[in-house]
């Protein structure tokens, strides 16, 4: 344990300034931890290793995706801020999956990357309460029982705080491998973080060591674009921010085009011939890198049925020639890399302009960590992003603004929010991260969610941003108007179930352009609306009292209804879910000592000590026959506690 009297009697150490919460690390977790605090009306302060790199994309500059636009539109409900940004910055939009069932659209945006940085930059600057410094964080300091009093930078410089967020992503002692070439950096050459892993090492956090990697970039000028296939933007899709949205923003309509190629049989020759140069396969690199976002070579090990896999060409902004390898992560040395890249279809000039690379960080196990991202060890310190063994900007966003709303909530001495997994995608991650904890970078998919019909991306308002309300994160006005949207939704959904039509020609003519027969006699049009293949739009010749709605309202309508009956079967199993969701496990429950429970449940039980029967009932080595017995001792528990206000 370090407190701020023992840093003070160091040389060159002093007091720089007392704030409510210090954010440690300025990426995607840090700046919506930050920014939360600062809304809440909270004196931060937001430390960086490198000012100019605030709210990078080392890697793909793009920001949403499968499963991931769902994050980040939650993030928005909320009261977060990466989707108003992600829209200034879009130079390239789509929704991901819109051929399959609305569970599964997932909005994803090309972005402009040094403008995102820039404009997040400026965003936060400008935000009230939120001090912003560019400093090292060396040590966390603790007093007491280790409860978090404050931080020390390298030059000595001592920040008090009440609570603290560390979101250091990929830079805690972090490594940068291109072949036989180490060297001790964090991502794009920048400065790595050095002694603030030890000194949650010192307080008796457990940690990990974890590796990813980023692909090359080349000039477009040495591309040739008549090789490769063309991926066009569309501008028929919402904004990542429902703010924007209500407030009539649409997606820009002229957009950069992408490109993809495929992999070639001199591709995989190159590097079969070079694998022993690999610092993934030479035994070099010591930390576990992500399954489902692997490096090429390590793509064509593990999937060696497969002859060719696909390559996506993107750019990195307006002013820059430069474009991304989606796909195409190694760390072989730079001369292969040239022969990998130049075996590309459209690649054979390719000038590349910066080396791909692998690296490697440590971060904390997240089964230390309790729902609200707090610390199990240290009282006051909350950890998110990649540091608690996460991938991806929107993850690490998704668990910043919800570890800084607790920290809020700390300091405040206010209940913490809490996201279950019914609520959305952020339940899941964090239930996930936290219950069966993650040997490899964690990656959001939709088929994590198990009630993933109802958290659709369309819908992440009607789910959270009442929480974000309550929070304090969510203004009166924006309030207003999603009020304003649920009545439109809730009414117009009542009109169509009580508007009845007749059989007509047009209508007959409308059914049999989709195959679909007339009724015989008067029909609902919310019945006809649950007809496949029919839209709100084609009902329209036939539905004489509509009034004009947003495209928002529209679609969530005609969803609800299409999907009625599959909801309300998952309705009954959230409601299941939730009464063991609602079964609080006392904290100082002894598990060793309940009779019935086998060994690995009881160790594991009591290694993570879940806040509920939900919890634990999905940890790894936790049976069913085990939650049985915990609920018969459970009820045997509150049975035999005293009453409230009785004597003991």
């Amino acid at each position: 344990m370090f407190t701020p009297e023992d840093a003070l009697k160091k040389e060159n150490t002093y007091i720089a300034g007392t704030y409510d919460v210090a954010v440690v690390g300025a990426g995607h977790a840090g700046c919506e931890a930050a920014h939360a605090c600062a809304r809440l009306g909270l004196d931060t302060i937001l430390f960086t290793l490198q000012l100019d790199s605030l709210a990078n994309l080392p890697c793909n500059p793009s920001i949403g995706g499968t499963s991931k636009g769902q994050l980040v539109r939650e993030v928005d409900a909320l009261g977060g801020i990466m989707g108003k940004i992600a829209d200034k910055c879009a130079i390239q939009t789509r929704m991901l999956n819109s051929s399959k069932g609305p569970a599964v659209h997932s909005p994803r945006a090309q972005m402009d990357r040094s403008m995102y940085s820039v404009t997040m930059k400026h965003y936060l600057e400008n935000t009230d309460n939120l001090t912003i410094k560019q400093a090292h964080i060396t040590s966390l300091l603790t007093k007491g029982d280790k409860e978090v009093t404050g931080v020390m930078s390298s030059t000595g410089a001592i920040y008090l705080c009440k609570a603290c967020v560390i979101c250091s992503g990929t830079y805690m002692e972090a490594k940068t491998f291109l072949g036989e070439v180490i060297n001790e950096s964090g991502p794009d050459g920048l400065p790595r973080s050095v002694g603030l892993s030890a000194s949650l090492k010192e307080l008796g956090i457990p940690m990990l060591r974890f590796k990813t990697g980023t692909p090359v970039r080349v000039n477009k000028k040495s591309v040739d674009f008549s090789k490769m296939q063309r991926q066009d933007g569309e501008t028929d899709i919402p904004p990542f921010s429902f703010e924007n949205e209500m407030n009539g923003y649409t997606v820009p309509s002229e957009q950069v085009p992408c490109w993809s190629v495929w992999t070639t049989d001199e591709t995989r020759t190159v590097i079969s011939e070079n694998m022993h140069r690999s610092p993934l396969y030479s035994g070099v690199i010591e930390g576990v890198g992500p399954r489902y976002c692997p490096s090429i070579e390590d793509k064509f090990m593990r999937f060696k049925d497969k002859s060719r896999h696909q390559i996506f060409v993107e750019p990195m902004g307006l002013n820059t020639n430069e474009m991304y390898l989606q796909g195409f992560s190694t760390s072989l040395p730079e001369e292969v890399q040239e022969k990998m890249v130049r075996s590309l279809p459209g690649l054979s000039e390719a000038v590349i302009q910066r080396n791909a690379y692998a690296i490697e960080y440590d971060l904390v196990d997240p089964l230390s960590l309790k729902a609200t991202l707090e610390s199990k060890t240290v009282t006051g310190l909350f950890t998110a992003g990649q540091i608690n063994g996460s991938s991806g900007y929107e993850e690490a966003a998704a668990q910043g603004i919800i570890a800084g709303i607790n920290a809020a909530m700390k300091v405040l001495g206010k209940e913490p929010v809490v996201i279950d997994r019914s609520r959305g995608y952020i339940g899941v991650l964090i239930d996930d991260l936290v219950t069966k904890g993650t040997n490899e970078p964690y990656r959001m998919m939709t088929s994590r969610a198990e009630y993933r019909l109802f958290l659709r991306q369309d819908n992440a308002d009607q789910r959270l941003t009442p929480t974000g309300y309550k929070t304090g994160l969510i203004s009166e006005e924006r309030y207003e108007k999603f009020m304003s949207k649920m009545k439109d939704i809730e009414e117009e959904t009542e009109r169509l179930r009580k508007t009845y039509i007749s059989p007509s020609e047009e209508l007959k003519k409308i059914l049999e352009s989709i195959g679909s027969v007339c009724p015989v006699s008067g029909i609902s049009l919310a019945e006809l609306l649950k007809r496949p293949k029919i839209t709100y739009d084609m009902l329209e010749p036939v539905d004489k009292d509509r009034r004009p709605l947003g495209r928002d309202v529209i679609f969530a309508v005609e969803t609800d209804l299409k999907y009625e009956g599959y909801l309300k079967l998952e309705k009954e199993k959230i409601e299941k879910f939730k009464e063991l969701e609602n079964k609080e496990l006392p904290s100082d429950i002894d598990y060793g000592a309940i009779s019935g429970l086998r060994l690995e449940a009881r160790q594991k039980l009591d290694r993570i000590r879940p806040e509920n029967v939900g919890r634990a009932s999905r940890i790894s080595g936790v049976s069913p026959a085990d939650i049985a017995v915990l609920l018969v001792y459970l009820e045997a528990y509150r049975k035999r506690r005293p009453k409230e206000g009785s004597e003991t």
